[in-house]
């Protein structure tokens, strides 16, 4: 069975140095993008977790397929772990996507000030909204599909708890979660992308508006 974790997102901290906080419309901007960065804190905080439940479900999974019907109580046994374990990775989930809406909302902020902006600051600003705009589009997809992906396995698991599950029923509900992971793994390469693009867009509109910042890389 595939396994395809949600990707960690490291955005570069920065440190704005020799300004007057709120002086100019690029610093509140700044301010901005930069709480934005902070509230997605819980989102990273989660990868870990998510993952040592990902490696430890797929373990459980590995044990099971590897029993007969005739061990079918510990079968059983594994399965309602497992299951268990696919309510803690919804939960994790839950915990990024709570923590990357906040972050947009903050960032949301930026959109009325860049319109104070004039020529390039303004141009690279819009550029900067419009990769964080198809990044968060992106992330809702992916919250989207790897959570039905994590439905799936909790179906499967369920299934294995029956006694009278047969060979094609088990193997139709496989197919349907490996293909679910590649949803997963597609939707995750394009927020990955997207998220690349912005830390770049930001770059570029902090070097645009001539902010002195130091990039803690």
């Amino acid at each position: 069975m595939n396994r395809v974790g949600i990707i960690s997102l490291f955005f570069c901290f920065l440190i704005l140095v020799g300004c007057q906080f709120g002086e100019s419309t690029e610093e509140k901007m700044y301010n901005h993008l930069e709480e934005a960065v902070a509230l997605e804190d819980q989102f990273r905080e989660q990868q870990e977790p998510l993952a040592k439940a990902e490696k430890k479900e797929q373990g459980l999974y590995d044990e099971i397929v590897a029993l007969s019907m005739d061990e079918f109580d510990k079968i059983k046994s594994l399965s309602e772990e497992a299951e268990a374990l696919t309510e803690k990775r919804l939960e994790y989930l839950n915990n990024e996507k709570e923590s990357i809406d906040k972050a947009y909302e903050e960032f949301e902020n930026t959109k009325e000030l860049s319109e104070d902006l004039e020529g390039e600051v303004q141009k690279s600003a819009n550029t900067l909204i419009e990769k964080m705009d198809k990044r968060y589009e992106a992330y809702q997809t992916l919250y989207k599909e790897y959570k039905a992906a994590i439905e799936l396995d909790k179906k499967l698991y369920s299934m294995l708890q029956d006694k009278e599950l047969t060979l094609e029923q088990l193997q139709e509900q496989i197919k349907s979660v490996n293909d679910q992971y590649t949803k997963v793994s597609e939707q995750k390469e394009k927020f990955n992308t997207y998220t690349t693009e912005f830390n770049e867009a930001k770059k570029a509109f902090y070097k645009a508006a001539e902010l002195n910042v130091n990039y803690g890389e």
